[in-house]
């Protein structure tokens, strides 16, 4: 009973995927049902062949209509196969397309909460099971009338013969119904660990330089082969089961046919069954054959298929972002130009219920114009900062403005419209230096790109490039620099209202680095930028310095202010090695 109730909130899951499709499956139940009517009167008509030859009759009618069941079920059959092949595909398209909605329309913090490789499995593997789980039940609709159907036309030629086939019948399904539980639960832990295997092979993969570097390669690989152990441990005890419920169910059958042959030529022989009968019966013994097979094998995909079902229905319990804005027309911009263009008031963040405060009480003002730099400890709270600004984290308390107005008076894509963000580690998106650097604006122009990456000192490298714009960010004549300043020219590219840097110069030589302050200066001076500064070159061009010391802001202002009055500043400075240009003040 406990198991029934736990099966059939998970096969509602699993239905939930084909109930768009209903039309569809209602016309393929209804095909096979067709199928199975004429399957079902070929033994029948076989029987009636056999009379009409015993009479001395014509043959011509009864083979005919013989020979129009043959090929009207197998055009039937035919249609069916190819109705319900499409649909499943249909419903694997469907289920895909919905995870990678869900993904994208999710939070930040769902997302990095899970490993990649596991979010990839869902959209690929799991949904790869739903393809046979959706055809699975209009199979087992339509092998279970077609088990009704023989076993009532059986009735029809022999009672006691039909009561010696359900004896048979009902021992296989009961030693079915015990074993197939144990293919779900095989199914399920098969699919958690396939999960768990996809993750950390995805993660070991992006960091396959360090393995390497650290000659970690064997341990490495023992830890996912173990994952994959624990796949294969799984999927064969499905496998091993599976094979146990078709042996017992061919066995049975078998062994059935035997006893019912036998038990019917002594019937024959005193003349308590025609022969025609019994070879009518012994049709549609073989016939159940049918409908056991097809029920063995729908339930088996209709098991994984919910297991499949319930993962992938897990996604959609991820906390989602507001939609798009409505209309894509821009609000006019009519803020004071001395207004500040971000405002934290009291702002605290965690992220988790059970987290401590990555960021506490922060009041933080950024101008409108300028450059602010964020400097502080590891784990003082710079990143959260962004993620705060970017609305990848909603804070637990306090506000945040733009232009004067409360983020929640925004959707988050209108706040990102006004913001450009690069990350310290700068990823690329897959394609080329032309749909990089345009990424963020789809319409930009040739011009355009030109332009920003001239401004970061690109536009020659590029041109120098086989296939120029059209070169691909995989390819190895791009560098990790180079790519970083792709992702810095695609922040560039029509100047937002914000710039967001998380140390944007951290992998360029010093050339480059000089030209890139000077594109931060130039921008600077038209909006605000604000930097996560590692680097002594990031200090000293801000405008003003914002020092964070657990999650607080404990000191604003210039450079020469801080450093001769907060002792922290001082020491994050010593570790920036700035102590080497002011050594006097440094000492003071």
């Amino acid at each position: 009973m406990e198991s029934s109730n736990r099966a059939l909130p998970r096969l509602r899951t699993l239905t939930s995927f084909l109930v768009p499709h209903r039309r569809t499956m209602l016309l393929g139940l209804l095909l096979g049902l067709a199928a199975n009517a004429a399957g079902l009167a070929t033994p029948m008509v076989t029987k009636w062949v056999l009379d009409t030859l015993g009479d001395g009759g014509s043959m011509a009618r009864p083979i005919g209509v013989l020979l129009v069941l043959v090929v009207v079920g197998a055009a039937i059959g035919l249609w069916q196969w190819r109705l319900l092949g499409t649909l499943a595909e249909q419903i694997v398209l469907d289920a895909r397309t919905a995870v990678i909605a869900r993904y994208f329309r999710a939070r930040v913090g769902e997302l990095q909460r899970r490993p990649t490789g596991e979010l990839v499995t869902r959209a690929t593997s799991d949904t790869q099971l739903l393809r046979e789980a959706s055809s699975s039940i209009v199979g087992l609709v339509n092998a279970g009338i077609a088990l009704v159907g023989t076993l009532v036309l059986m009735g029809v030629l022999d009672l006691f013969l039909l009561g010696c086939t359900l004896a048979a019948v009902l021992a296989v399904a009961a030693v079915m119904g015990v074993l197939m539980p144990r293919i779900a639960a095989a199914q399920v832990a098969a699919q958690e660990h396939m999960g768990r295997l996809g993750g950390v092979l995805e993660g070991s993969l992006r960091a396959v330089r360090t393995v390497k570097a650290s000659r970690a390669e064997a341990r490495v690989t023992e830890r996912i082969v173990d994952d994959a152990r624990q796949v294969a441990t799984h999927s064969v005890r499905a496998a091993l089961v599976t094979a146990s419920v078709w042996t017992i169910a061919w066995t049975g059958i078998q062994l059935a046919v035997i006893v019912i042959l036998g038990i019917g030529a002594w019937r024959a022989q005193r003349d308590l069954l025609e022969i025609s009968s019994l070879i009518a019966f012994l049709l549609y013994v073989f016939q159940l054959m049918g409908p056991i097979t097809e029920l063995t094998q729908n339930t088996t995909a209709l098991q994984a298929g919910i297991a499949a079902a319930g993962r992938i229905r897990e996604v959609e319990t991820m906390a989602t972002e507001p939609g798009p804005a409505s209309t894509s027309t821009p609000r006019p911009d009519t803020t004071d130009p001395e207004q500040p263009v971000l405002v934290f008031r009291g702002v605290t963040a965690r992220y988790g219920p059970d987290a401590p405060p990555a960021v506490r009480d922060v009041d933080l003002v950024i101008p409108r114009r300028g450059h602010t730099a964020i400097v502080g400890p590891s784990g003082a709270g710079k990143t959260t900062l962004f993620s705060l600004i970017l609305r990848f984290l909603e804070p637990e308390r306090g506000q945040l403005l733009l232009d004067g107005r409360p983020y929640a008076a925004y959707r988050p894509d209108e706040v990102r419209a006004r913001l450009a963000y690069v990350e310290q580690e700068t990823p690329v998106v897959p394609g080329t230096i032309r749909d990089n650097v345009r990424f963020t604006h789809p319409d930009a122009t040739d011009d355009e790109i030109r332009a920003v990456l001239r401004a970061v000192r690109l536009d020659e490298k590029v041109d120098s490039l086989p296939e120029g714009l059209d070169t691909p960010l995989s390819s190895t004549e791009v560098s990790g620099g180079q790519r970083q300043r792709i992702a810095l020219a695609r922040a560039m590219l029509r100047t937002p209202q914000v710039l967001l840097l998380d140390e944007a110069t951290a992998q360029v030589d010093g050339l480059t680095e000089a030209a890139l302050q000077e594109c931060v200066r130039q921008r600077a001076a038209a909006g605000a930028v604000v930097t996560i500064a590692h680097r002594l070159s990031t200090v000293l061009d801000a405008d003003r310095i914002v020092v964070l010391e657990d999650g607080r802001v404990r000191a604003e202002g210039a450079h020469a202010e801080l450093l001769a009055g907060d002792d922290l500043y001082r020491r994050l400075v010593e570790a920036l090695r700035i102590a080497a240009e002011e050594p006097v003040a440094v000492a003071g």
